[in-house]
């Protein structure tokens, strides 16, 4: 009798990225993400609470720049087939979004301390949740409307239309081959009785407007759709292996 059992299988399938441009449509080809000039036009963008968007690439040569507060890094990934934890996602490599925000009298979004300022200086590269030096950065800066940025309503505006405007790159990976894959990883849940029962304990923010953190969201570390862990009244909750691993979890700090 088999004292392993397989529960959820996990498949994901990489896509490298060597280049990222701005074009007349968004779409991936010979290993170049092409991103739609115009895909600030999204029109489910509330601008309820946000003042503008600007959304440029940075390059792995060029980290002497400025920068607004950094809200987060999150990967380009999406789900193909089932939901997070199962199934099969599709995720870019050599490619990361960087969501930064301020307020329109030039007040930084934070709370503890705000992280503006020479990109170099303020990254450590190649530290788990962080880019590595070599990636390419998609950056969406969000600047929020006079004193928005001083509570949860402004930044979690940010997350929200960074989302949307990552949507349409998603949108676009779903429809790419899997075959095409440059690296598939596979992963299964499994319960093996003849071994410890083990349980991972992992804190996580949930205090205020930049220390929150997100759980079950539409999309592999995605914000639409994802519920707060304040609302949730900061309650523990209980994570798979594959759905940490497919990016259930999302820091909002």
């Amino acid at each position: 009798m088999e004292s392993c059992k397989k529960m959820r299988r996990l498949v994901i399938k990489c896509f490298h990225i060597d280049k990222v441009e701005f074009s007349e449509k968004t779409y991936i080809h010979d290993k170049t993400l092409y991103i739609n000039s115009k895909i600030l036009d999204n029109k489910n963008i509330n601008y309820d609470l946000i003042k503008s968007i600007k959304i440029d690439i940075i390059n792995p040569d060029n980290h002497d720049l400025f920068v607004n507060s950094i809200l987060d890094f999150s990967p380009i990934a999406t789900k193909v087939l089932g939901r997070l934890g199962e199934g099969i996602t599709h995720v870019l490599t050599g490619v990361m979004t960087m969501l930064t925000s301020v307020d329109e009298n030039g007040i930084q979004v934070a709370e503890f301390g705000s992280s503006e300022g020479i990109l170099k200086d303020q990254v450590f590269f190649g530290r788990a949740g962080t880019p590595d030096k070599t990636d390419i950065l998609v950056h969406i800066d969000v600047t929020l409307k006079a004193g928005k940025g001083a509570n949860r309503s402004g930044p979690m505006a940010a997350h929200e239309a960074s989302d949307m405007i990552i949507q349409e790159i998603r949108d676009f990976l779903k429809k790419v081959n899997g075959r095409l894959c440059d690296e598939k990883h596979e992963y299964f849940d499994t319960i093996d009785s003849s071994k410890k029962k083990i349980v991972i304990v992992k804190q996580v923010a949930g205090q205020g407007a930049m220390y929150d953190t997100g759980l079950f969201s539409r999309e592999p570390g995605g914000f639409t759709g994802c519920r707060s862990i304040i609302d949730m009244g900061n309650m523990p909750v209980v994570l798979s292996p594959n759905e940490y691993r497919d990016g259930a979890l999302r820091a909002m700090n």
